[in-house]
Order: C-alpha cells, then sequence, then structure tokens
C-alpha cells in the first residue's frame, strides 16, 4: 500500500467497525479451535500497523511478518526486534514445522502469486497447526477502493478454497461474512463507477469505506458483523470471506 494508505489505516482501525469487528471475530474463531495459549507461537502475515498482533499477546506468543517498509517501520516501534521479521528470498524465514497458528488478515489479495503464499504457510505449520486468512470477496465490488489499495483480485468462496488443496489441508470453516452491509457496498462503488467525477478527489482519509461512522451505527455494525461471522450457516455473497485450515499430519 502506498504510505498514506497506512498512516490512514493506523487512525481509524483501532476504533472502525470493520476493522474492530474482524479483529474480534478472528480472535473468536482462533479461542473456538483451541489454537490459543500461552505456549503456542502465531505469526502474523501482512502485520500492517500490527493492531491485531498487539491485541493478541496476552493469548499467545506472537511474531509478525510484513516486506513494506512503511509497516516495518511500525512494526519495529511496538515489538521487540525479535518478534519482526520480513521476507528472505520470498520465503518466510522460519524453520518448518515452527509456528501453532499463521494468520493472513487481507493479506492474499495483494500477492501475485498467492498459491506460493498458502504454500508458505504450510512449510511453516507444525502439523495440526491452524492457518485463519480473510480476504475481500466478489469481484462484483471492483472499485477505486481495490486499486488504491494494490488488490489482485477479490474472491469466491471456490477460489479462496482451491488454494488450500485437500491432501495438505482440512478445512474447517469457511464462509461470506460483512453479510449485512453487502448491498450498500455495491450501490456505493457502482455509484462511483457510474459517475467517475465524484471520486476524483477521494483520498484514504475522506472514501466511505474509511470513515468511522457514528458511534451508535459503528457498535450496531460491529456487532453484526461478528454476531454473523460466527454463523455456520452458509451465506451466499458478503463483501469478505473467512477461512479457517488445518495442516494434516503427514501420511
Amino acid at each position: 500500500m502506498d504510505p498514506a494508505e497506512y498512516a490512514n489505516l493506523d487512525r481509524v482501525e483501532r476504533h472502525h467497525w470493520y476493522y474492530a469487528g474482524k479483529r474480534e471475530l478472528v480472535r473468536w474463531w482462533l479461542a473456538r479451535l483451541g489454537a490459543l495459549g500461552a505456549e503456542r507461537v502465531l505469526l502474523d502475515c501482512g502485520a500492517g500497523t500490527g493492531r491485531f498482533a498487539l491485541e493478541m499477546q496476552s493469548h499467545c506468543r506472537v511474531l509478525v511478518l510484513d516486506d513494506h517498509e512503511e509497516a516495518l517501520t511500525l512494526l519495529r516501534a511496538r515489538f521487540s526486534d525479535e518478534q519482526v521479521l520480513t521476507l528472505r528470498d520470498g520465503q518466510i524465514p522460519l524453520a518448518e514445522q515452527t509456528l501453532d497458528v499463521v494468520t493472513a488478515l487481507d493479506v492474499l489479495e495483494h500477492v501475485g502469486p498467492h498459491e506460493a503464499a498458502v504454500e508458505g504457510f504450510h512449510r511453516v505449520l507444525k502439523p495440526g497447526g491452524l492457518a485463519l486468512v480473510t480476504v475481500p470477496a466478489s469481484m462484483a465490488l471492483w472499485s477505486d477502493w481495490d486499486v488504491a489499495l494494490h488488490h489482485h483480485r477479490r474472491y469466491d468462496r471456490r477460489q479462496l478454497c482451491g488454494l488450500f488443496r485437500a491432501e495438505q489441508w482440512e478445512i474447517l470453516h469457511v464462509n461470506y461474512t460483512n453479510v449485512v452491509v453487502f448491498p450498500a457496498v455495491w450501490m456505493i462503488r457502482r455509484w462511483r463507477a457510474w459517475f467517475p467525477r465524484r471520486k476524483l478527489n477521494q483520498t484514504a482519509a475522506t472514501r466511505a469505506e474509511d470513515r468511522v461512522p457514528p458511534e451508535w451505527l459503528n457498535r450496531l455494525l460491529r456487532f453484526l458483523f461478528v454476531a454473523l461471522g460466527k454463523s455456520r450457516v452458509p451465506f451466499p455473497f458478503g463483501v469478505s470471506l473467512l477461512l479457517v485450515a488445518r495442516k494434516r499430519a503427514p501420511g
């Protein structure tokens, strides 16, 4: 992402219903699946500002990984040198079967060879370890927002599941999330596509997606996002997808 995007993310993600709700939902799924504990090691890939990893430090041991200097500057200010990793020759600089949990929250869409990224998760996880990923969903929602954030794609359920090959992974949960706001998001993004002049002055700080709504609405949207994100009802659409997969033991 551009430097302005990191600055904006650092400004809004603590309180914005989507970012705060996503962190809450991910913690819930990891706890539900028994992945947390003082002895467990979690690597947050594409850690960005480090907000999620900071919140996870009271639940497990945490490492953070990023390859953008703007993010690394923030991470080095918030974590010890031993906790901060960057890619080495395109690889996670850890030995095989080192980790209990890998998270990649809205990361795979930024990666060209996303298959290689998932292979990297598999390499560093212990047998039985968990990978939890979130990604933006539905190419029908593709917009200037995706372009600004340097997304390569948005996903559907089949495409995301296809990255986690059955011989290597057991998919424990996959579902669309952020379901309630899908119609509103679709309308906003179609409006900007139909009337491109209206988006000329859009910046990281003024896009509708990145403004924190009034407190009552912010609380309501976060509640709905998290509550429906815990459901096992297979929703047919959503603004995002969440997947949890367990690395199969060899043989």
